[in-house]
């Protein structure tokens, strides 16, 4: 069994006190309550406890719905372990929490403003980590990240969850039903967690895998949008890297520190799991990255192909055309001829000399047959015709 530490006594931080807020007026208006028939009626504001509950030995002993309470409860149970899930809690809440529990300033502000990497951090006796869970949407083919960020004590788990995934009530109901394993800790409730993150990036491997399939087939029948697929593909392949990634430093990290903080074997053999099912999403997720990077090469390949073969067909159709100008061009320079003779000759002016002339018109057909007749050559011995 796991050995808890007392609570310790509750200390103020400045940066802590400055996240407090604080009521604002101006330095020239005095400072008056005003009339309560005046005040706006406010929306009730939303819990972020999603559970908290008291464990002793495994078992739950008590459950609440405000911060306030499990805190008393957990002073009265000097053996306890509270477990408290927050989700987008604001700086009140982590504020309260950080003066109970002795939190570290840096993790408290890391979970308020959110959008952290995953990374694991020891402040004193208390562990911070960071992770970050992926959930495959069927509908929309796409990859959905949520953000966990963990506090880890000796007597306590804290849970800040920003974005839907992961389901952490699954993780509390599957091990309040083990008891013997939730009787070893908060230790035990991290890698119940960290188990949790890791198989829900197996549906994620298998949906990618499923893109990458139907890309693969959208790229050899000449789909025009493939580009565009693989490379929103493509980013969230990286993502979802960038989770996988730092989850295992996290794994060898808290591997190291097992032995050194007296970690029950039994638990290690669960992290040795989730380090391995974390190596095997991270091999599948390289070769997706290097498969999507040769996608992108062949289908550069083969749209450069098939323009060239429509720029070959284009100029096969522009050269067929310029035959045919050829053709038609020759035939009209033939046609030409006689028809000047005959126009110059149809002309009729009194002045003209050869129209008395006996051999004016066996001479005018002769020049027509002999220059339609030399043209015809010339063409024919250029191919033109």
């Amino acid at each position: 069994m796991a050995t808890f530490l007392p609570a310790r006594p509750v200390r103020s931080r400045p940066l802590l006190d400055a996240l407090r807020p604080r009521p604002r007026r101006r330095p020239d208006v005095p400072f008056s309550t005003p009339d309560p028939g005046t005040l706006m009626p406010s929306t009730p504001r939303r819990s972020p406890v999603v559970a908290a509950a008291i464990y002793d030995d495994g078992e739950r002993t008590a459950s609440f719905s405000k911060l306030s309470d499990t805190f008393r409860a957990l002073r009265s149970r000097p053996g306890g372990m509270a477990w408290i899930g927050l989700e987008r809690p604001d700086a009140i809440e982590l504020n309260s929490l950080a003066e109970e529990f002795d939190l570290h300033p840096l993790a408290v502000e890391d979970a308020i403003q959110a959008h952290q990497r995953p990374k694991i951090e020891r402040y004193g006796d208390t562990l911070f980590v960071v992770l970050h869970a992926a959930r495959y949407d069927d509908a929309a083919e796409r990859v959905e990240f949520g953000e966990l960020h963990v506090f880890v004590g000796p007597d306590f788990v804290v849970t800040v969850r920003h974005g839907a995934s992961p389901d952490l009530g699954a993780v509390r109901t599957r091990l309040e039903r083990d008891r013997n394993m939730l009787a070893r800790g908060p230790e035990a409730v991290l890698y119940a967690i960290l188990d949790d993150v890791v198989d829900g990036y197996a549906p994620v491997v298998s949906g990618l895998e499923n893109d990458i399939d139907e890309i693969e087939s959208d790229v050899f029948g000449g789909d025009p949008e493939v580009s565009r697929r693989t490379y929103e593909l493509s980013r969230e392949v990286v993502d979802f890297q960038r989770a996988v990634r730092p989850a295992q430093k996290i794994c060898a990290s808290l591997a190291k520190g097992a032995e050194k903080y007296d970690v029950h074997l039994e638990l290690q053999a669960y992290l040795r799991d989730v380090a391995d099912h974390l190596t095997e999403a991270a091999d599948r997720v390289d070769s997706y990255r290097a498969a999507l990077r040769d996608i992108l090469t062949v289908n550069s390949t083969l749209v450069a192909q098939r323009q060239n073969e429509e720029m070959k067909h284009l100029s096969e159709v522009s050269l067929r055309q310029g035959e045919e100008v050829k053709k038609i061009s020759g035939w009209a320079a033939i046609l030409f001829a006689p028809t000047l003779v005959g126009t110059v000759y149809g002309m009729n002016f009194e002045g003209m000399p050869e129209l008395d002339w006996a051999w004016g018109y066996p001479s005018a057909l002769v020049a027509m047959a002999a220059v339609s007749t030399g043209l015809f050559g010339v063409f024919r011995g250029k191919r033109w015709i």
